[in-house]
């Protein structure tokens, strides 16, 4: 990393504002606006994104070397709030982008070359490889192997709940390469190429009628050895790093309404909706709305503080909160958009799209409660790691792993 570059608050202000007048033009504010890619990027985003990596907005605090511009994190959070202004996207990537902040803190040179600046522009398509059918919640029960084989490893196993693979370009794949060592020593974190003949990849359909999550088979695939992120070994390591980026995406976002029809503008949505059925004077749903709301508020907050301590290559167990909390409030949001509607959350389809809304969004939740690690898991990493409570017995912890019992 290179050392901080200096400069003055309001000259940084200016450059960024004057840049933004000149690039984020109405044009491409409308068209990003209509966009409706899920698991891919427009080709208008990724060309908007080239725009604000070449000028060295994406990652402001990473070195000049990787696109950035060395600046402290106070001064990042300034262009972040200049570009929420006005609505633009691309910037703040070195605080929420999950594959370039990984290959960043622990991926091998060559490799960061290849990969960090297509990354930033969304011009590569990832996935990641965790959770197996016997080891979702316990990621280090893995049974997927990598071994090596001069300068590659060959990769066979099985893995689960995976979305985006049937578009990926590359897996975040987590495999044990050490069968004699206790289950988190052995693990080995890998940037997988998903477009070779080794790996098939079967869409798995969701209660919400969408096939997002895929099971991935994996067959003697190749993965070169300068695609292996920290040493041979380290890959829980690399992996908890990773997964706090995930969780504070999670944490700070989540996915809206489908339906494509817009609801009150400038308005919070469930102000608007039950503005529009006629309910917004009932004292005990506006208590209701106003709670919502409030643990909302409550957790942009949260998630703030925890992005602070989430500094490049490290993780913050603050993350789980946040992801946590962000599980509760779509589960919430669900059930009160439902209550709002009454009867009219009975219909679906086309013809129906506030309760085509309310029913897809009361169903997605479950998405937030388990992916990323599920709400027990975060309540353990909460207790343990953030109150200091007794951590759960574990009872294989310095077996080696070949002699870990299994129900099978």
């Amino acid at each position: 990393m290179t050392e901080q570059v200096t400069v003055n608050d309001q000259d940084l202000l200016d450059e960024v504002r004057q840049w933004l007048s000149e690039n984020w033009t109405k044009d491409i504010a409308e068209e990003l606006r209509r966009e409706n890619v899920y698991w891919e990027t427009s080709d208008a985003r990724k060309a908007w994104l080239g725009k604000v990596v070449e000028a060295r907005w994406a990652v402001p605090s990473w070195p000049e070397e990787w696109h950035g511009r060395g600046l402290a994190n106070e001064q990042a959070k300034l262009i972040e709030r200049e570009f929420a202004r006005v609505k633009a996207p691309g910037t703040g990537q070195d605080r929420n982008n999950l594959w370039a902040n990984t290959l960043l803190a622990r991926g091998q040179e060559g490799l960061k070359q290849q990969l960090i600046a297509p990354l930033l522009r969304s011009e590569v398509n990832m996935c990641l490889l965790y959770s197996e059918p016997g080891a979702g919640s316990d990621l280090a029960g893995i049974r997927t192997r990598a071994d090596k084989e001069g300068d590659h490893y060959v990769v066979n196993g099985q893995k689960v709940w995976t979305s985006g693979a049937a578009t990926a370009d590359y897996g975040m794949l987590i495999a044990r390469t050490n069968w004699d060592v206790p289950k988190h020593q052995g693990i080995s974190f890998f940037f997988c190429p998903m477009k070779q003949p080794g790996i098939e990849v079967r869409p798995l359909r969701q209660i919400t009628n969408e096939r997002h999550f895929n099971e991935v088979f994996i067959t003697d695939a190749i993965v070169p050895a300068e695609n292996l992120l920290g040493s041979e070994g380290t890959g829980w390591q690399v992996l908890t790093m990773a997964l706090a980026y995930e969780r504070s995406t999670m944490g700070e976002a989540a996915r809206g309404p489908r339906s494509g029809v817009r609801e009150g503008k400038n308005e919070e949505p469930l102000i608007a909706l039950a503005r529009e059925a006629g309910r917004l004077e009932e004292p005990s749903l506006r208590q209701e709305i106003a709670q919502a709301i409030a643990y909302k508020r409550l957790n942009a907050l949260n998630t703030a503080r925890a992005k602070t301590e989430l500094s490049q290559g490290n993780s913050s167990p603050i993350m789980s909160l946040g992801k946590l909390a962000m599980s509760r409030i779509l589960h919430e949001e669900g059930r009160l958009r439902t209550k709002i509607l009454g009867a009219e959350s009975l219909f679906e389809g086309e013809q129906h799209p506030r309760a085509e809304d309310a029913n897809f969004l009361s169903l997605n939740a479950y998405f937030t409660s388990i992916g990323g690690g599920t709400d027990q898991i975060q309540r353990n990493i909460i207790g343990e790691r953030v109150l200091g409570l007794p951590k759960e017995p574990e009872v294989d912890k310095s077996v080696p792993f070949r002699d870990v019992r299994t129900s099978g």
